[in-house]
């Protein structure tokens, strides 16, 4: 692998931890779509529509991880992965990696 490549990108640990791994990977879609696919299309996006309403772009997408949903990428819907909202830190560090991988 070439270092700096879409492939040098592993899965971090959280993504393992709150097994986002179940239905993602970085470079091909599993059950979600591929990390790498999810990066390009945000890419220059500067915000995100949920439920209707539009947030910064950051913020939008942890909303949709946390709270779950369907539509942007099929009929798969996501799981909610945080619905209480205690693990906002650990859904923005994923968040912004996801998005760097389109760097």
């Amino acid at each position: 692998m070439v270092a700096g490549s879409a492939m040098a990108a592993e899965m971090p640990e959280l993504a393992k931890k709150n097994n986002c791994v179940a239905c993602h990977a970085i470079d091909h879609k599993v059950v979600g779509p591929a990390w790498m696919d999810v990066a390009k299309k945000y890419k220059g996006a500067k915000s995100y529509t949920f439920k209707g309403k539009e947030y910064p772009l950051v913020e939008g997408l942890m909303m949709k991880v946390s709270q779950g949903g369907s539509g942007n990428w099929g009929s798969a819907a996501m799981v909610p992965n945080d619905p209480a909202g205690k693990k906002q830190d650990q859904i923005k560090e994923l968040v912004e990696f996801v998005l760097g991988l389109a760097k």
